[in-house]
């Protein structure tokens, strides 16, 4: 069931309108169940309730569990991962780790569902990806860090190590969605309250990019 050996459709294979319209409320749904059960936990008919949909009307589009996991997990990495593609080297650091951060933060608000799904995927050992952190995962991650490393070169960011920094980015913006039962927990509905979203990305962006800030001396 790996995600990097999967044979995606040619850009020949057409589709109707409505075709795309129910495999997109098939994937919504299976985003929803796979992201509160896992993978293991879930079931078609799960998914199929939770799309108001016959079993076999949603067999039509995929005729297994595992060609839905894979086919969410195929978008949520690519939604995931763009924004650190878009890190560009010719930028300026802090406003590129803003912008970096603050979408990273959104996503997590807009989309906790996604994060809790690739959470488990990775919880469980990563099955389905594990031949995608290794490779496309790595590559990218690997020319991110070494353009922080050369904005630390240049002195415009402080002494880091570039990999841990990208590790601290994912686990606290990720956390708000992955660890949303514990914040409500202490916080109570704090969370709910108008303007929640924005505390947690001022905190956030303040913490960490004053960190990476050059110290004058």
């Amino acid at each position: 069931m790996d995600i990097t050996a999967r044979k995606k459709p040619e850009p020949s294979d057409k589709t109707t309108r409505i075709q795309e319209a129910n495999r997109r409320v098939i994937l919504d749904a299976a985003l929803d169940v796979f992201s509160a059960y896992g993978f293991r936990g879930t079931t078609i008919d799960q998914i199929a309730e939770k799309a108001s949909m016959s079993k076999p009307n949603l067999l039509y589009y995929f005729k297994r569990k595992q060609d839905i996991y894979v086919s969410v997990l195929e978008e949520t990495l690519e939604a995931w991962l763009q924004p650190l593609h878009d890190l560009d080297p010719a930028g300026n650091p802090i406003e590129e780790l803003r912008r970096y951060i603050s979408k990273k933060l959104q996503m997590s608000a807009l989309k906790p569902e996604a994060s809790r799904l690739f959470a488990n995927e990775i919880l469980h050992g990563a099955p389905a990806i594990q031949t995608f952190l290794k490779t496309v995962l790595k590559k990218l991650v690997d020319e991110k860090a070494a353009v922080i490393r050369q904005w630390v070169s240049d002195g415009r960011l402080a002494p880091i190590d570039p990999y841990h920094l990208i590790f601290m980015i994912w686990a606290t913006t990720q956390h708000y969605s992955d660890f949303d039962v514990q914040i409500r927990a202490v916080l109570g509905n704090q969370v709910d309250k108008p303007g929640f979203n924005d505390q947690v990305s001022q905190a956030v962006l303040s913490l960490i990019l004053n960190g990476v800030k050059v110290r004058q001396v």
